[in-house]
């Protein structure tokens, strides 16, 4: 009942504190995500099939990336310049309800661009989708991961350097990440590297359950993005508990 209870207060709290900006932070990630779609789709000669899924399901999952590797680390950036951050830790509450709560308000504002940027790929490419009921698993674990990333680097290190970060990796994620395209098309060294960074695995989450592969779901995205998310969350409740 306290956990419940820090959640749902923290929850509150977070959305006073976000008032302002949340409805502009819904905006930008929506116009992202629908960019993505129709944008990218005058870069390629012929939009196939593939293609268009790709980019549908690749919008969706840049969404989530921008929110949680991007937008969530600039806020903590801004809550340790004016002393919010350091507030927070000393508040009596559980660590993951902060965290919890935390993420329940960046999932609320990163669902408008996914629901619009799939709609608009519906009607762009008449793109027929057949959605899986794990997508709300994976978008949920893609959305957990993606802030529990943004977050572990944003909490480790000084704003300044937080917020470099977050450039590099929304420019990696939109330019030399399978998402929006399959890994074939990269260098051979770069295919490796995705490996073991999280990027693939998030669209191919998302794209296995928005529309079923003839191979069947795949577990292996699943059970990396548990990983970093695991990892990631570990770190951030362990700088949350940390006192001076």
């Amino acid at each position: 009942m306290h956990w419940l209870r820090s959640y749902t207060l923290l929850m509150k709290w977070t959305l006073i504190r976000l008032k302002y900006v949340a409805p502009l932070m819904v905006v930008v990630q929506t116009f992202l995500a629908v960019g993505i779609v129709v944008g990218f789709a005058f870069l390629l000669p012929q939009v196939d099939a593939n293609s268009a899924l790709y980019l549908s399901t690749g919008a969706a999952t840049l969404g989530l990336i921008t929110v949680g590797m991007v937008l969530a680390p600039q806020v903590v950036a801004d809550s340790k310049r004016d002393g919010s951050f350091e507030y927070s830790r000393t508040l009596p509450v559980p660590r993951l309800a902060l965290v919890a709560a935390d993420v329940s308000i960046w999932l609320l504002i990163a669902l408008p661009g996914i629901a619009l940027s799939l709609v608009v790929a519906a009607l762009r490419f008449d793109l027929a989708l057949d959605v899986s009921p794990l997508v709300v698993l994976a978008l949920l674990l893609v959305t957990v991961t993606s802030i529990s990333i943004g977050y572990a680097f944003a909490y480790a290190v000084p704003p300044t350097v937080s917020s470099l970060i977050s450039q590099v990796i929304v420019f990696v994620a939109l330019m030399f990440s399978p998402i929006d395209f399959p890994a074939e098309r990269l260098p051979g060294w770069l295919q490796d590297l995705h490996l073991f960074l999280p990027f693939q695995y998030m669209a191919q989450a998302t794209r296995e359950t928005m529309m079923a592969s003839p191979h069947g779901l795949s577990v292996t995205p699943f059970l990396v993005l548990g990983l970093w998310c695991t990892a990631c969350l570990a770190v951030t409740v362990r700088i949350m508990s940390r006192r001076k």
